[in-house]
């Protein structure tokens, strides 16, 4: 009982602390990342703080599917295939070539370690983390493109880290047969795919005959560990499976979920992504002791690990920035079906400065086998998402020097506003379809007159210095939404309506300020 609650303690500290922490970054625009791994930091050499341990495959089973498919669902699927040349080369060729090359560097600073070992630390290392990515650039504007190969380059890069490091560990017991582990590699991919693919679509089957948004959540929170699952049990991959899974149900949302479905899925998501991320740079940063403890009592010296740190780190800039380069100059003087999709030498610089690391490092370090190197390597691996976290303290600033070109606004509004004025005259369509005469005459002429209105706005060129209709509008209403509701908290206080009416009208003003805030991002 009493661990029980302990538990229960512990899980509401570090949500309180993971909000206040993050919060209070936010308004000094530091990283928020950072600042946890500092804050735990800190407080695990406070006296009498216990040291906290997760049983790996909690980890690895309970933290690391929700992560992932929460990112899934919210990276859009035609960005992926439309980049999915330069995000394949990032996210399996990078990986792959980082693992051997951070591999043979740990092989040969850390003495007594073997190459399969020194692989396996390379697999752990290898994966980029987007979210610290994006919690480090903060507000700094970059292309879409960027966005996207970024984005997609951290959701596949775990699958491919995590299939390298499996096959590393089968080598540590065994003689290495490179035949064994590609075919291995390639099963792994393969079966997570179609596991993923078919996960997916049987779920958008059922969801599409639910009609609670209470039941189509409930589905939507077992979907990542029922993909993970099943692919770990027919020996695929699990991450790579609930990846596909995220990205097919996301494409597919629209045509299977009620509006009030999509909308309560993609607050939960955003909410478990935010708690679960920053709760893990916060548990990276109280595991520093213990890890420091263990480190120390590996038997390396101080000069051994410096050095250790430094090379690594070092190993890991330059494998990302000649793989980024290198496709670069393939892209832009390679065979000439391949020059058109080729990116700029400014956009390799920011894609290159990127490499932050983040939880699957960490959920990864815990994976490897009992070998008596395994306290340093995760004593290495914490240096190195901390050394990255910090490292990427400088990529607004470089991103900031490149003065990269920011996404396009005035083509994304007239976009915005085409494709409203379609769905606009597809509505208008249908309504001349259905209306009869039976219908009221106000009505009907209040419908077309709102359409009209609609299409009026988003037919509106975008100027640059110049408030757009749409956002004068969003402003606005916005302040007579405000008002609304203040007449309507100020009439409940009066006790001049019954409740029933009261939240009634407040569910409908809270409708349309979630519609408002929707079209302004």
């Amino acid at each position: 009982m009493t661990t029980t609650v302990e538990s229960i303690i512990w899980i509401v500290g570090f949500v309180l602390v993971t909000v206040t922490v993050t919060g209070l970054s936010g308004r000094v625009n530091w990283s928020a990342p950072v600042a946890l791994v500092l804050v735990g930091a800190g407080v695990s050499f406070i006296p009498g703080v216990p040291d906290i341990e997760l049983d790996p495959d909690l980890i690895l089973y309970g933290v690391l599917p929700p992560l992932l498919f929460a990112a899934a669902i919210q990276t859009s699927f035609r960005d992926v295939r439309a980049r999915r040349d330069s995000i394949l080369l990032l996210s399996v060729g990078l990986v792959i070539a980082t693992a051997f090359v951070a591999g043979v560097a740990t092989w040969a600073l850390v003495p007594g370690l073997s190459l399969a070992a020194a692989v396996a630390f390379g697999a752990v290392i290898a994966p980029t983390d987007a979210v610290a990515v994006t919690a480090v650039v903060g507000r700094t504007p970059l292309p879409r493109r960027v966005v996207t190969i970024l984005q997609g380059e951290s959701l596949l890069n775990d699958a491919t880290a995590l299939v390298t490091l499996t096959a590393a560990i089968t080598a540590i017991g065994g003689v290495l047969n490179p035949g064994q582990i590609a075919l291995e590699f390639v099963l792994e991919v393969v079966v997570g795919v179609g596991i993923g693919l078919l996960v997916g679509w049987v779920l958008s089957l059922i969801r599409r005959q639910l009609h609670a948004p209470v039941l189509d959540t409930s589905i939507s929170l077992v979907t990542p560990y029922l993909a993970f699952i099943v692919a770990q049990l027919l020996h695929g991959s699990g991450v790579l499976a609930v990846v596909i899974a995220g990205l097919f149900l996301g494409y597919r949302s629209p045509s299977v979920q009620s509006a009030e479905a999509r909308i309560a899925e993609r607050i939960n998501w955003r909410t478990i992504e935010y708690l679960l991320e920053n709760a893990v740079f916060l548990y990276i940063g109280l595991n520093l002791r213990p890890i420091v403890v263990g480190a120390l009592d590996s038997g390396y010296s101080v000069g051994q690990t410096v050095l250790a740190c430094v090379g690594i780190l070092l190993a890991l800039i330059v494998a990302r920035t000649a793989w980024v380069f290198g496709t670069t100059l393939l892209y832009r003087h390679g065979p000439m079906f391949i020059r058109a999709r080729s990116w700029s030498w400014k956009s390799a610089t920011a894609v290159s400065s990127a490499g932050i690391r983040g939880v699957v490092t960490l959920v990864a370090a815990f994976l490897l086998p009992d070998i008596p190197q395994r306290p340093f390597l995760q004593f290495l691996a914490f240096v190195v998402v901390v050394g990255t976290l910090l490292e990427g303290l400088l990529l607004p600033f470089i991103l900031r020097a490149l003065r990269m070109p920011p996404p396009n606004i005035a083509q994304e509004y007239s976009e915005r506003g085409n494709l409203m004025s379609e769905a606009k005259a597809a509505g208008a369509a249908e309504l001349d379809r259905i209306v009869t005469g039976d219908d009221p005459e106000r009505v009907v002429e209040q419908l077309r007159q709102a359409a009209d209105f609609h299409g009026e706005l988003d037919g509106v060129a975008f100027e640059e210095g110049v408030e757009h209709p749409i956002k004068a509008y969003q402003r606005l209403r916005r302040s007579m939404i405000q008002a609304e509701r203040a007449a309507v908290l100020q009439a409940r206080r009066e006790n001049r309506y019954q409740e029933p009416a009261i939240l009634a009208v407040l569910a409908s003003i809270d409708a349309e300020e979630a519609s408002l805030r929707a079209t302004e991002r």
